[in-house]
């Protein structure tokens, strides 16, 4: 999956933060979304200008972006 056929950033669109091309809808918005217990089938409803594929970016960008950073480790709750 290439990603950047679906994902970019503009500085005139959202502050140039990661939006699925042809909206206005941030990477991170759809994510968090998703991690709260959203399904495909409720973002697609949701959000029709969304496309299969643009999900599956989703995950090869988010997947891509945690190989190369480096992840912090942090101590849980006492």
């Amino acid at each position: 999956m290439n990603w950047h056929d679906h994902i970019h950033s503009s500085p005139g669109i959202l502050s140039g933060k990661p939006v699925v091309r042809g909206t206005r809808l941030s990477v991170d918005f759809l994510l968090r979304l998703l991690a709260a217990g959203w399904t495909e089938a409720q973002l697609l409803e949701n959000y029709p200008q969304v496309s299969r594929e643009a999900l599956q970016a989703l995950f090869a960008f988010a997947a891509e972006c945690a190989r190369e950073e480096s992840v912090r480790r942090f101590a849980g709750p006492a």
